[in-house]
């Protein structure tokens, strides 16, 4: 149960580091490897941005693999939260939002809906400075009401 626990807290925690490092890397002196991905369009299949994937997925692995072969079990499930985050903001951010894969085109989910609104708003600024809406599964209430 503490396992699960320990997964779920850092699922959580996640969306706040994402959050940070959105704005203050990202949108800072990493812009140089996100500015890509405020262009519109994606001529390519990768971006310079997907780098940030493996910034995170670095840690991950780090994180099993001592959480396997040391005593330190707690560490493979600090790893599978980060993992499963991964996973998730892929599907949504990646999948949902952007589209980049084709395989949920007509979702009409509330939920669903919202993030995309707030991605939008994020989006809408094109540059660096001024953009708003940093995180990526809880988003700010007013998009959720403006769907329902």
């Amino acid at each position: 149960m503490i396992y699960a626990l320990i997964t779920l807290g850092v699922f959580i925690t996640m969306e706040g580091v994402t959050w940070c490092t959105h704005k203050y890397v990202m949108h800072g002196f990493g812009w140089f490897l996100h500015e890509d991905h405020h262009e519109p369009g994606y001529p390519h299949v990768f971006e310079k941005n997907d780098a940030f994937f493996i910034v995170f997925a670095i840690p991950s692995m780090l994180l099993f693999l001592f959480g396997t072969y040391t005593e330190y079990t707690f560490m493979f499930f600090i790893g599978l939260g980060i993992l499963l985050y991964g996973l998730a903001y892929f599907l949504i951010h990646d999948v949902l939002i952007h589209q980049r894969f084709k395989w949920f085109k007509r979702t009409n989910n509330w939920y669903f809906k919202a993030l995309r609104k707030a991605h939008k708003v994020h989006h809408k600024n094109m540059g660096k400075e001024d953009s708003q809406c940093f995180g990526m599964l809880f988003v700010p209430l007013k998009y959720f009401k403006e769907q329902m």
